[in-house]
């Protein structure tokens, strides 16, 4: 099974969507006995509000939203968009469905969007997660990236419990 990567269309909005809920309902289950930090960042009505908002956030040519494909299926997704530091992308809503865990998909949709990132002219990309998505941590790490500064101001409950990494392109 070969994942294969590529830039989303209108026609996967559906798609996108059901990617972008699965992982919160990951984020939920992952984060029980923490702080409410999924229902402060992700509450149901305003994260269904960004999503449909996502070909906007994630527009060309400064953004992208990128899908891994398995035997023709979505399976994942991966994003980025500008920050107001020039320079600086931030990677979002790393996801892959856990029907193609262990296939690669994660690290190729990340390899995607730091090759995007660069090409499209980004000098450093961020991101952050829960601390509980060890996985997640440790791909991130094996891709080179770093422990770094938070690059927005996170709620005092919630910080220490997320993790910020930085990616020089």
């Amino acid at each position: 099974m070969t994942v294969t990567i590529r830039r989303a269309t209108a026609s996967d909005n559906d798609e996108i969507a059901r990617l972008c809920w699965a992982y919160r309902a990951l984020l939920v289950e992952r984060s029980k006995g923490l702080p409410p930090v999924v229902d402060a960042y992700y509450a149901t009505d305003s994260y269904g509000a960004m999503i449909a908002d996502l070909p906007r956030i994630h527009a060309r040519p400064k953004g992208d939203i990128l899908l891994a494909m398995l035997e023709g299926n979505v399976v994942g997704c991966a994003m980025y968009y500008p920050l107001k530091t020039p320079g600086d992308t931030e990677i979002k809503r790393v996801f892959v469905d856990p029907v193609a865990r262990g296939t690669g998909a994660g690290r190729a949709l990340m390899e995607a969007a730091i090759q995007g990132a660069h090409t499209d002219g980004y000098t450093r990309a961020v991101l952050d997660t829960i601390a509980p998505l060890r996985e997640a941590i440790t791909l991130y790490e094996r891709l080179g990236f770093r422990p770094c500064a938070p690059f927005y101001d996170p709620d005092p409950d919630f910080a220490p419990h997320l993790r910020f990494f930085e990616h020089p392109l």
